[in-house]
């Protein structure tokens, strides 16, 4: 796999372009805490994320030298909604710049259940194709299960095969691949050095795809996990006592500075659009977590956007590797 969690002193040299984003990161986060003094250190996911790459790329070009082998990653999107093209599209210049090889299948809105299915199906038996990624959401009329279900456990590298999620929940069990967003909020973690055995983590939101994966990485690495949901009667409370706080309700800025305790570190997975007429679009993005008043009290924290989001990408292509290395492995002999 591509990932250390151990820092290279060299890994920590600055140079211009990281300096550059860390001061719009700084200049950000001043402009947000008008009404409160920032004390959080920014945990620069954008930086983070471009360390991966590099890891990945100088590993492919291992993979192609001694073996010959380019890992592909396959996109099925479905429909015309303008944020699922632009993660898309997103996906695919990541592909390129880690150099992996990228297939892709765009079909109409109208598409049939068994179109989509047929087009699933053909990636599965492609040996080039070592990742499947059906962008979601799916057209109303598709079943987004049944088509999940479709692709194969060994190119699910979005991690949402109940097998994979099946194992990540078992102790002893190690799955194939974890879902993105989760794993790279616990990676923005180990880069940054922040000690998670032992914490006391809350999670904010139970979604299959962010809060249920990440509440079992973070018990997987022995921290005390507690999920605030919509059903829960305290969640400000319950959150006040959490030393790490993962924020996915898919609420804008629901987690206020109230639930944070000073010195927690504040993982914000939303990202959300709010209308601000002072802008030049016509809104602004938030997280899920008001930054503001979080920024005061927290010890470190994501911001948004440039946090968790460029994480999700890097997570993908990592994945994708380790596609690779496991399809490889299946062919030599042991």
């Amino acid at each position: 796999m591509a990932l250390s969690h151990r820092h290279n002193a060299s890994q920590r040299s600055k140079h211009v372009s990281h300096q550059r984003h860390r001061q719009s990161l700084s200049v950000r986060v001043n402009a947000c805490s008008s009404s409160a003094i920032s004390t959080a250190q920014i945990i620069d996911g954008k930086k983070i994320a471009e360390e991966i790459r590099k890891e990945i790329a100088a590993e492919v070009q291992k993979l192609k030298a001694e073996h010959g082998m380019t890992p592909g990653l396959a996109v099925v999107l479905v429909g015309e909604r303008k944020d699922s093209q632009t993660y898309v599209a997103s996906k695919k210049k990541g592909c390129a710049e880690v150099g992996f090889e990228s297939f892709g299948t765009d079909l109409p809105e109208t598409a049939t259940e068994e179109m989509v299915l047929k087009v699933v199906q053909e990636y599965n038996s492609n040996p080039n194709v070592h990742g499947i990624l059906v962008q979601l959401p799916l057209p109303k009329h598709i079943n987004e299960r049944r088509i999940l279900d479709a692709v194969s456990i060994e190119k699910d590298v979005d991690g949402f095969h109940p097998t994979n999620i099946g194992c990540l929940g078992m102790r002893g069990r190690e799955p194939l691949f974890v879902p993105c967003t989760p794993m790279g909020c616990i990676e923005l973690l180990e880069r940054s050095k922040i000690l998670i055995a032992g914490k006391r983590a809350v999670v904010v939101g139970r979604s299959n795809i962010v809060g249920l994966p990440a509440s079992m990485l973070l018990q997987n690495r022995d921290a005390t996990v507690t999920v605030v949901h919509s059903r829960t009667p305290n969640g400000a409370e319950i959150c006040r006592e959490a030393d790490i706080v993962i924020a996915a309700c898919g609420q804008a800025e629901m987690v206020t500075g109230d639930w944070i305790k000073h010195g927690a570190v504040v993982i914000d997975v939303g990202i959300n659009a709010v209308n601000d007429p002072s802008t030049k679009k016509g809104y602004r993005l938030v997280g899920d977590v008001k930054f503001s008043e979080a920024a005061a009290k927290a010890s470190y924290i994501t911001p948004v956007p440039g946090g968790v989001g460029p994480m999700t990408i890097a997570m993908l292509l990592n994945n994708t590797l380790r596609g690779a290395k496991h399809a490889l492995a299946s062919k030599i002999p042991k």
